[in-house]
């Protein structure tokens, strides 16, 4: 089941795609035609109802010649560690 933030997620990168591919000048179609990947399965993918394995992204932002962070990233590429992750480790104590 996916929860909100992945539903977020999904979206997310999808509007990115989507501007990306637009900003280029590129049809759906076309897209389409540079990744091997079917038009309905990218139009699902930019408006976040599928989730596209790790290939599939790689695939796309090759096509659109980008870094595939950039298609996933919350900013400019970077990653900035949340207030949790600096609070001194990770909680692993209900998988043990």
């Amino acid at each position: 089941m996916v929860d909100d933030a992945e539903k977020k997620l999904l979206a997310d990168a999808g509007h990115r795609i989507r501007e990306t591919r637009a900003a280029q000048g590129l049809s759906l179609e076309q897209l389409a035609r540079l990744t091997g990947i079917s038009a309905p399965a990218l139009s699902l993918i930019e408006t976040g109802k599928r989730d596209p394995r790790l290939t599939t992204l790689k695939r796309i932002a090759d096509a659109l010649r980008v870094a595939p962070a950039t298609l996933i990233a919350d900013g400019p590429g970077t990653v900035e560690p949340s207030a949790s992750s600096s609070a001194g480790g990770y909680d692993l104590g209900e998988y043990q």
